[in-house]
């Protein structure tokens, strides 16, 4: 068994914990998105990018406090200190944070952050907020909210906006954050199918379809 084989057997019970939004389909889908830029990216590790997005979530402040489910399975796969090191790196800049995201430093972290928010965007996107909406009792929508442009991570993580807000306060904005060529692409139909959906979600409100 490999590093990589081991950490998935490691994390997965730590996700079927979480709600839908972040539980261990999540992982395969940004494994799949992750993989799908690698072949973009031949000089990257590997073996660093799919560690990193196995255990990017399962310290996840959404869901745990402090980071012992990631140090305690990073310290069970038999890496060098400076491997550990440069994993959660990686980990520690994918988090969006309400715009206050640490700067990506290495390709491996480039292409799992990309990964990452393209599970975030497009038609699973929206799955997903109101997957974590209903399982945090938000309302679907509420358009006299006001949209915060700019704010402290405490800010974003404690406010409970409603679902739709969320969109305008991160999903729209991510098309633009993407850092990798692959993810820009990737990126430009899914956040268009969201547009659509916010005006045709409008559109069904005020009775016009």
């Amino acid at each position: 068994m490999n590093k990589v084989e081991k950490c998935e057997q490691l994390v997965k019970s730590i996700y079927d914990q979480f709600d839908a939004s972040h539980d261990y389909q999540h992982i395969e889908r940004v494994m799949i998105n992750a993989n799908t830029i690698l072949k973009s990216e031949p000089t990257a590790n590997t073996q660093f990018v799919q560690l990193a997005v196995l255990l990017h979530d399962v310290s996840d402040p959404k869901y745990t406090t402090g980071k012992e489910n990631e140090i305690a399975i990073l310290n069970q796969l038999d890496l060098t200190t400076e491997e550990i090191r440069q994993i959660r790196e990686i980990i520690a800049s994918v988090s969006f944070r309400g715009g206050n995201e640490l700067k990506a430093k290495s390709l491996e972290a480039m292409i799992v952050r990309d990964a990452d928010r393209l599970d975030a965007i497009g038609a699973v996107g929206i799955a997903r907020t109101f997957a974590f909406g209903g399982a945090k009792g938000r309302k679907l929508y509420d358009f006299e909210e006001e949209v915060r442009y700019q704010m402290t991570e405490e800010e974003y993580r404690k406010k409970e906006t409603a679902s739709v807000t969320h969109f305008y306060e991160k999903l729209l904005l991510l098309k633009d954050l993407m850092t990798t060529t692959k993810g820009r692409e990737l990126a430009e139909g899914r956040h268009q199918f969201m547009i659509d959906f916010l005006q045709q979600l409008k559109l069904e409100r005020d009775g016009k379809l």
